[in-house]
């Protein structure tokens, strides 16, 4: 089979050396450190199967593009892709859907008094999200009523994230950890795809501003079978049936981002496409043939299940001095080889640029994944951090409790 994956990122990479397992590869556009990076776009190439990875390029309407053209295609329309495109439109199906989710308003930027007072209503945990993308950054979780009060001030009026926050959407707090669920889907069902615990923030026991995230491991021991049927029973297949009922064909994974509260799950957020970091950590557990589990969600019918390794995989992401606010760039990177000689771990290039000699320097916030892989989650710890102090650059920065308290 050949299989063209759209993307640049370290989920991208993940998914190129598993689909690689069973298929020819290539990526677009991928980048130095992506073997098998093309120039050309998605849609003047040929394949027997398109995996459009990130979440923009779905938004943005690529899947349908290149249905149109005839080919064959594992990602959402942009009708699907407005779960992650439209956080209000989202709310909106989980409700028609019945699923569980915190108490929430969506305003407008006209709304800024009806939003303050919504603020008012709720018992002292705040939540304050973009309605449209904002590569992970979009949230922000306070205590502070004065500190909310300003998010929705500079939401609305454009001046944190321009038009993707002109509208937004503020949430009751939820408490307990966090887990993401992933399934992939035909357009009529979906099949689980393991489960994973991300690091957002950018500081240990999870402070500071949100990221893209600094890290995720897998499996969760929460997000053992019965877990994950129960989150397929009462949230993902409600879902796509809730999609369905509207006439949208959903093909391609569905991420939901759950809070494991004292009264049950509760829904987060959908993401319409596989995490990153999660996506490190989770497909290359896969034992089964990752290609033809995509093809036979792109053709409407998937069959067969997919099966995963024991190990536990932790991903560590190295990022430049000042992310996510002002990140640095063009530090030489040194030690790359040395960590992939270590047992069991694996190094992928993201914000990366390469000199002319074939060295790799930082090239954006989030620059290296650094995979640890074990048979247990302290082995594999070890592991990853082992590969990212053998990796040094001027300024780089890792979040050294990943994964150190698993729920």
């Amino acid at each position: 089979m050949d299989v063209v994956v759209v993307g640049s990122g370290g989920r991208e990479q993940a998914l190129v050396e598993v689909l690689g397992r069973t298929a020819s590869v290539r990526v677009t556009p991928g980048n130095v450190g992506v073997a098998g990076s093309v120039a050309e776009p998605a849609t003047e190439l040929d394949a027997d199967l398109f995996v459009i990875g990130p979440e923009q390029p779905l938004v943005d309407g690529l899947a349908d593009e290149l249905r149109a053209q005839g080919k064959l295609v594992f990602g959402p329309g942009r009708d699907g892709a407005e779960l992650e495109g439209s956080k209000a439109w989202m709310k909106q199906i989980l409700d028609e859907a019945g699923v569980a989710t915190a108490r929430y308003g969506a305003f407008t930027a006209d709304q800024l008094d009806p939003a303050l007072a919504f603020l008012e209503t709720l018992p002292g945990l705040y939540v304050i999200k973009t309605d449209g993308l904002a590569a992970g950054k979009g949230v922000i979780v306070t205590e502070s009523i004065t500190e909310a009060r300003d998010a929705v001030r500079e939401y609305l009026s454009g001046a944190a994230f321009g038009a993707a926050g002109t509208t937004c959407v503020i949430e009751e707090g939820l408490t307990g950890p966090e887990i993401s669920v992933f399934a992939a889907c035909d357009g009529t069902m979906a099949l689980p795809f393991g489960s994973a615990q991300d690091h957002k923030r950018i500081g240990e026991g999870e402070t500071g501003p949100n990221t893209g995230g600094m890290g995720a491991y897998s499996p969760v021991p929460a997000g053992g079978p019965s877990m994950i049927d129960h989150v397929m029973t009462t949230a993902v297949g409600p879902t796509l049936a809730a999609l369905s009922a509207r006439g949208i064909d959903y093909r391609g994974f569905l991420y939901a981002g759950l809070m494991l509260t004292p009264d049950g799950p509760k829904m987060l957020e959908y993401n319409i496409r596989f995490g990153d970091p999660e996506a490190q950590c989770v497909l290359p557990r896969l034992t089964s043939d990752l290609a033809e589990h995509l093809r036979q969600a792109a053709t409407g019918s998937i069959v067969d299940q997919p099966t995963f390794s024991d190990d536990t995989i932790v991903c560590v992401v190295m990022a430049t001095e000042g992310y996510p606010q002002a990140p640095r760039s063009g530090d030489r990177i040194s030690g790359v080889d040395a960590a992939r000689a270590i047992e069991g771990v694996s190094v992928y290039g993201v914000g990366i640029a390469e000199d002319p000699d074939g060295a790799w320097r930082t090239n954006g916030g989030r620059v290296l994944n650094v995979m640890g892989r074990a048979p247990t989650r302290a082995e594999a710890i070890g592991r990853a951090y082992a590969g990212v102090d053998a990796i040094s650059w001027p300024g780089a920065y890792v979040r050294r409790d990943i994964a150190a308290k698993p729920e």
